[in-house]
């Protein structure tokens, strides 16, 4: 299989909006106003991250670190847009394509030599969107996934200076990954990896060869045997074409100024669930849960849901209850950021 990733997504289609930022450093994020405080960098161009610009990265130290950057707001609907135009490309190659989001697939292919056919995949989204993209081969999800990573070009370098293509199986799998770090894995993160660190697996080999029953023991009957195989390479051989669904949506503001008072913070929580109310509509599916997302200053978040006691799409009859859910909380702690997401029916 092939996991297909798209390069830059965000600034490639604002750069492909206006030609004229073409080898400038760009950062999408937020409204684009990089004096505000609060909002994050959603992605940046190969030229911003030269200068040390990454996502996630709040929006003000993005300018001090770039401040001759382009710095553009979010456009969902533009990414949206874009997004389905690439895939339905790819799905004109007459590929099985499982769309994992805006910028990447997985595509299955039963050719003996699958080099040729990234290549082609390759030229062929670049010849018809102008978007650049690289492409990872493997004989299961992780592999695939884990292969694109070498494709790309190395950091802070451009497009141009990526392998574009990279094999990794189970023929290889241990050669190129056995040395790296537990934390090079798909799946596996900073916490994880210091956690293995305590039982003495430090690499990706040690992982391969771990204890299964010690890893059982520490992230518990189903995880830790994941763990062991993850260290192998092994995973999901299965693709689909069937389209995702979504089992609900959500949106959360992250606020400029702290809020205290609970009419404040009803105020907010009130337009949130009117905005993604209006994201469910076009979807015709009913809402059967709310649940409204806290994050109180500095750092802690909490989480309340409430069954809804019939299916509903009334947005007043949501913000009602996700005011409500203000109920189970104990407030008079400064808010730093709200959400509210809604759970779907079945389509």
């Amino acid at each position: 299989m092939l996991h297909v990733d798209l390069d830059q997504f965000i600034a490639a289609v604002e750069i492909r909006r206006q030609p004229s930022l073409r080898g400038r450093p760009v950062v999408v994020g937020g409204d684009g106003d990089p004096t505000r405080r609060r909002q994050v960098v959603a992605t940046a161009s190969y030229e911003a991250r030269a200068f040390g610009v990454h996502s996630g990265m709040p929006l003000t130290a993005a300018y001090r670190k770039c401040p001759d950057a382009v710095f553009l707001p979010s456009d969902r609907d533009a990414y949206d847009e874009a997004s389905a135009e690439v895939w339905n490309v790819v799905r004109a190659m007459d590929l099985v394509t499982e769309v994992w989001g805006w910028d990447e697939a997985f595509l299955a292919t039963d050719a003996d030599d699958p080099e040729p056919l990234a290549r082609r995949v390759r030229e062929t989204v670049a010849s018809s969107t102008g978007f650049t993209c690289c492409v990872g081969i493997g004989d299961n999800k992780v592999r695939a996934k884990m292969a694109t990573g070498f494709a790309k070009a190395p950091a802070g370098a451009l497009p141009a200076d990526a392998p574009g293509v990279f094999r990794l199986t189970k023929a290889n799998w241990l050669d190129v990954m056995g040395d790296r770090p537990t934390d090079a894995l798909w799946g596996v993160g900073a916490k994880t990896s210091a956690k293995l660190a305590e039982l003495g697996v430090g690499t990706v080999r040690e992982l391969a060869a771990a204890d299964v029953d010690v890893l059982r023991n520490r992230f518990g009957p189903r995880t830790g045997p994941w763990f062991a195989s993850l260290g192998r390479g092994i995973g999901d051989r299965t693709v689909t074409s069937k389209p995702w669904v979504p089992k609900g949506r959500s949106r959360e503001v992250t606020l400029e100024q702290d809020v205290v008072e609970r009419i404040d913070i009803e105020k907010v929580l009130r337009q949130i669930a009117v905005d993604v109310v209006a994201d469910v509509a076009p979807s015709q599916r009913l809402i059967t849960h709310v649940g409204i997302k806290v994050r109180f200053v500095p750092f802690f978040t909490t989480t309340r849901v409430h069954k809804l006691p019939a299916p509903t799409t009334d947005s007043e009859s949501i913000a009602r209850t996700a005011v409500s859910l203000l109920d189970r909380l104990e407030l008079g702690r400064p808010i730093r950021l709200l959400g509210v997401r809604v759970e779907l029916s079945d389509p």
